[in-house]
């Protein structure tokens, strides 16, 4: 069996999206890649959080062709696919339903960054894309998913690994990050940040972004050249 490292690290994250509350029912799929060995692993399509194991994982190539195990691959895997095809920085891509952000997505509204738990992590606005055409889903819904999530990215200047995530519209969030740890970790943390913008317009339906010498402090003490939060490794 290959990866056998790989495929437990995808089983465990995609059971961290259950233990996180990211995920109702099936709703929700991790996958992590092997750069060099040009593969990803990903959950199975359909499958209950309660029989998935690091054995029934899906291996597949890099042209989206299954290269181990029995059962089908997320239905969205053309969508990470895509993702990694494009940006070979992402190591890890993550999707879920989770309620706060998909309600951001269904209103169409990108997620402001009001203030520093959200630039912690995310480097301005959280972007959400178009819908897809009528002739996009017919040609292929789920890859077209990444073309139009991979075209919001480049029209709008963003580096996918300073804003880790994304929602699209109609549908929901995708996040992302170095491996299938920092995706889901970043999945999470775009639910908390999507609450805390709706309860932000909520009591404040004028609120405006954080300044953004505050957005670079926060972040950049995170992620810049000189950053210095938590402990030197």
């Amino acid at each position: 069996m290959m990866l056998p490292e790989l495929r437990r690290v995808v089983y465990e994250q995609n059971m961290e999206l259950q233990k996180r509350g990211l995920v109702t029912y099936t709703w929700g799929n991790v996958s992590g890649i092997d750069r060099d060995k040009g593969v990803f692993i990903i959950k199975p399509s359909g499958v209950d959080y309660d029989k998935l194991s690091p054995e029934n994982m899906v291996i597949v190539d890099l042209e989206g062709k299954r290269v181990e195990g029995d059962l089908n691959p997320s239905s969205d895997m053309l969508t990470h696919l895509e993702l990694y095809n494009h940006f070979p920085e992402i190591g890890g891509v993550v999707h879920t339903h989770s309620p706060y952000a998909v309600a951001w997505a269904q209103a169409g509204r990108d997620i402001p960054c009001y203030g520093t738990t959200h630039a912690d992590y995310f480097y301005g606005t959280i972007p959400c894309t178009r819908s897809l055409t009528p002739e996009e889903i017919d040609a292929g819904y789920e890859r077209n998913t990444g073309v139009v999530i991979i075209e919001t990215l480049e029209e709008r200047k963003i580096n996918p690994i300073h804003t880790p995530g994304i929602i699209c519209r109609n549908h929901g969030p995708f996040a992302y990050g170095k491996n299938a740890e920092d995706a889901v970790y970043h999945a999470v943390v775009l639910e908390e940040v999507a609450k805390m913008a709706l309860f932000t317009k909520q009591i404040n339906p004028d609120a405006g972004p954080a300044p953004k010498h505050i957005m670079d402090k926060h972040f950049l003490r995170k992620h810049g050249p000189n950053a210095y939060y938590g402990q030197k490794k």
